[in-house]
């Protein structure tokens, strides 16, 4: 009889194993579709198409937060109000490392390029190098995102190619943009034949020129 106890513990040991690999199994099949499902709740365009993580379905567009600490410095701007005047603001923008590696081989900004533009108000001072301007705090923020397949038609911080937005440093998570054509494309006319950004201002994109 010793064999067939033995024959049959194992049948019970084989039973329980294969009871609890199933259990894992649907376990882990349920927390994949919760986790597909949370991805898509947080952010549907981007879970549909991989286009942005800072679009969400109806073309609502927000600030990255981690834009300094990942991406890539273009290039900075120093602006004063009129010539001969001490600068008043420093520009400087930045987007995702990739952009620069795509536009140099196409001289295209790819679908989904992200450039954010942070203003700052200044000092000056006269040091010892001379008179000199640096960055003080944080103004106010314009977002970019390209789009080739004009997602968000309906859209008024969507055209010519573009998403567009502004935020301000009292509450970075709303676009007080009042639309694109109202509130951005103006100050981007002088460049409406470089794909409407000042390109020739950000030294490593190198098919740049003015």
């Amino acid at each position: 009889m010793k064999p067939v106890r033995f024959i049959l513990l194992s049948s019970v040991i084989l039973s329980c194993v294969a009871v609890a690999v199933g259990v894992t199994a649907q376990r882990d099949a349920a927390k994949t579709v919760n986790d597909t499902k949370t991805q898509a709740n947080r952010n549907p365009v981007d879970a549909q198409d991989a286009f942005s993580p800072y679009v969400d379905q109806d073309g609502n567009i927000s600030l990255p937060e981690d834009y300094k600490q990942k991406w890539s410095h273009l290039g900075s701007w120093a602006v004063a109000k009129k010539p001969g005047e001490t600068v008043h603001e420093m520009h400087d923008v930045y987007t995702q490392p990739q952009t620069i590696s795509d536009f140099n081989k196409t001289g295209q900004f790819p679908d989904g390029t992200v450039l954010v533009k942070e203003v700052r108000k200044t000092q000056s001072d006269r040091l010892t190098t001379g008179h000199a301007a640096w960055s003080a705090d944080i103004k106010i923020w314009f977002v970019m995102i390209k789009d080739h397949k004009e997602r968000f038609k309906n859209n008024d911080h969507w055209g010519d190619g573009w998403g567009w937005a502004l935020f301000e440093a009292k509450d970075p998570t709303k676009n007080v943009s009042a639309g694109y054509d109202t509130s951005c494309i103006a100050c981007h006319t002088p460049v409406a034949d470089s794909d409407w950004v000042y390109a020739y201002g950000y030294p490593d994109l190198k098919r740049s020129k003015r």
